[in-house]
């Protein structure tokens, strides 16, 4: 049987490190390209003899900053998964980016290469606040650059972050009409989370306590003309991120570059993976079980209730809790209510 694996590429490379930033990255927006790519492919052509030419259903370039990456690297690492893979013919290829890193030129030059989906970190569409987030553009080139995509017939997607120091339920009001006016068919809400050593780690903000952080979440159901498909993602059917549906879903996935993580399936075996050579181990079923209840849950959808999952859920425990979960079509989902605690809620649910 084949096994399809879903391809990310980290490419950590930023302008600068935003103030609430803890993902691996580092401020050099001119590094040695040529280098990267030489790594990147290496660890292409790695996977590629340990899993032979499988076939790749998506494909994503996180960062970091990959909207940075001259296209002819781009164009580089692209045919170099062309090589040693088999693309499905309609592969989705989504290429993160930042307003101003990229122009009308480049964007049409990538579109070229490949790229048929764009996400923006917007962000914010007040520019104090983008300012106070560290980013390094404005309003008017966010808009601008989501302008550009979708006369393009890119298809789009921006970020958001809302629960910033004073936001309340007018503000996530306010954000999400700004929003509906840009006519977007994939956004994506996140949540500001303070972490250690980072800018905002070492002050003292004053952030919105949990019950006003729990208000906002619900408001913007009610307020963003898109629907939820997932805890912090919100699109048109049709217009849902395929790659990440996969990951939720349990699809293997490979992940290239320092940085990345993957579950690789080879001869009915699943690994745990990091880069080509950081860490390459066996898990066990169970423990795949739990990781796809623990993603599945973050849909709408839900976890899917295959034999390995069943045997992992505590069903006692459902069937006395319908307030919180749910089962429709074979298909394990939490409530409204249960979306507000998932965390809590899972170490009831899984055995």
């Amino acid at each position: 049987m084949q096994v399809f694996h879903n391809i990310y590429i980290h490419v950590p490379f930023c302008t600068a490190k935003c103030n609430y930033c803890a993902f691996y990255s580092m401020a050099n927006p001119n590094p040695d390209w040529q280098k990267y790519a030489d790594n990147i492919c290496q660890e292409l052509r790695f996977w590629s003899e340990k899993l032979g030419k499988i076939k790749v259903p998506t494909i994503f370039f996180g960062g970091g900053t990959p909207s940075l990456m001259p296209v002819m690297i781009f164009e580089r690492i692209i045919n170099c998964i062309k090589d040693n893979f088999d693309i499905d013919n309609n592969c989705e290829i989504t290429l993160e980016s930042n307003p101003g890193t990229i122009d009308k030129n480049k964007l049409s030059d990538f579109v070229l290469a490949g790229v048929n989906r764009l996400s923006v970190g917007v962000q914010s569409l007040k520019d104090e606040e983008l300012l106070f987030l560290g980013r390094k553009h404005n309003v008017k080139q966010a808009t601008d650059l989501l302008d550009i995509a979708k006369n393009m017939n890119l298809r789009v997607s921006a970020d958001f972050i809302y629960g910033l120091p004073n936001h309340n339920e007018e503000s996530i009001v306010d954000l999400c009409r700004r929003i509906n006016n840009l006519d977007l068919k994939h956004v994506s809400m996140y949540e500001l989370t303070i972490e250690k050593n980072t800018p905002f780690g070492k002050m003292n903000l004053n952030m919105p306590d949990n019950e006003t952080m729990a208000k906002m979440y619900m408001e913007i159901s009610e307020y963003l003309s898109l629907p939820r498909y997932e805890v912090s993602n919100y699109a048109i059917p049709g217009d849902e991120c395929r790659h990440n549906q996969n990951i939720w879903n349990g699809d293997a996935y490979i992940g290239i570059g320092r940085g990345a993580a993957g579950r690789v399936m080879m001869d009915g075996i699943w690994y745990e993976q990091r880069g080509a050579n950081e860490l390459f181990e066996p898990i066990s079923n169970e423990t795949r079980a739990i990781e796809k209840i623990l993603t599945g849950l973050r849909t709408m959808r839900g976890v899917k209730l295959t034999d390995d999952v069943k045997s992992k859920i505590n069903f006692d425990w459902v069937n006395s809790h319908k307030d919180l979960v749910e089962i429709n079509n074979e298909y394990l989902h939490t409530t409204h209510q249960g979306l507000l605690i998932l965390d809590d809620l899972t170490v009831d649910l899984i055995k």
